[in-house]
């Protein structure tokens, strides 16, 4: 077969050249192309994708929340709940974005420190309510002639 002059159009019984063998690796093995050549099938190669990224909301979220229970009463576990409402809404607004476990975990934890935090401050103002009744309640002591300390 010989090539056309320059500028000429191919021959319709002219055919494409073969393709060229595929590449041997060190050990003398043939591999298979990656790819087809004209216009063959798609490569079997997916193009890269960004792995999601763990909302950091979620992340403070939670930590905020379990430190609220070891470290400061369990009042702070209400900013650690909040953060996890907030990092819900964002990862379902943003599909590139994960954490939803970890925001949920840091609303539980976070309302769950802030009610028993909120027991103990119930239950410590009943503690002293109680003991300043009972104290009240206490029979007027005084000193008698002799100088001994005498309740009635």
């Amino acid at each position: 077969m010989s090539m056309p002059p320059w500028g000429e159009e191919p021959s319709a019984d002219a055919t494409p050249p073969p393709p060229p063998p595929p590449p041997s690796n060190p050990y003398g093995q043939q591999q298979a192309m990656p790819y087809q050549p004209y216009g063959g099938a798609p490569s079997p190669y997916t193009p890269f994708q960004a792995t999601p990224q763990t909302n950091g909301l979620a992340i403070g979220s939670l930590i905020v929340s379990i430190a609220s229970i070891v470290l400061c009463c369990g009042f702070p576990g209400i900013v650690g709940a909040i953060l996890g409402h907030i990092a819900r809404r964002q990862i379902k607004e943003d599909p590139n974005q994960t954490g939803e476990g970890l925001a949920l975990g840091g609303i539980i934890v976070g309302w769950v420190a802030f009610v028993l935090s909120l027991v103990g401050v119930v239950l410590w103002i009943l503690i002293v309510a109680v003991g300043v009744f009972a104290g009240s309640s206490v029979d007027d002591c005084s000193t008698d002639s002799d100088g001994y300390y005498v309740c009635d």
